[in-house]
């Protein structure tokens, strides 16, 4: 498995943080950066990430700034792409769950990071269940279609 990570200055510690932990369980990691604190504009880094994923470069994403928001936004901007926020651990099972998330952002001014790297777990672990959850991420689907 390969994970897209993206995050900017604001989000740069525990980006660093995720990739760290991902590493040590063996999964290969593609880092879109930032790579220092100096100040980036965060959709520049989430686009990339979310282009990754949405091209098969990677399975899943990750994506990290300040509260999580600007990054999961920009990256639903991308077509094929469905990202949450993982601001619990239910919330971070359910991304997957419900709505067969492939990408999820973090807030690093918002959440500890053990924290996050739990949710990050979670996250990876979940299957999406279908059924009446594949219903409505197909009218998802159909909405981006249409627009």
């Amino acid at each position: 498995m390969t994970i897209a990570l993206a995050s900017d200055h604001g989000g740069l510690k525990l980006k660093n943080a995720i990739k760290a932990h991902l590493e040590e369980k063996g999964i290969a990691v593609l880092d879109e950066g930032t790579f220092d604190e100096s100040s980036v504009d965060y959709p520049l880094f989430a686009k990339k990430a979310a282009e990754d994923v949405a091209q098969g470069k990677a399975e899943l994403g990750i994506l990290t700034c300040t509260s999580g928001e600007g990054v999961a936004i920009t990256a639903n901007k991308v077509k094929g792409i469905r990202c949450g926020i993982g601001y619990s651990d239910n919330v971070s099972a359910k991304c997957r769950e419900h709505n067969n998330c492939n990408m999820i952002a973090f807030g690093q001014a918002e959440m500890e990071t053990p924290d996050v790297l739990r949710r990050v777990d979670i996250f990876l672990n979940a299957k999406f269940e279908g059924g009446r959850h594949q219903r409505r991420v197909g009218e998802i689907n159909d909405i981006e279609s249409n627009c």
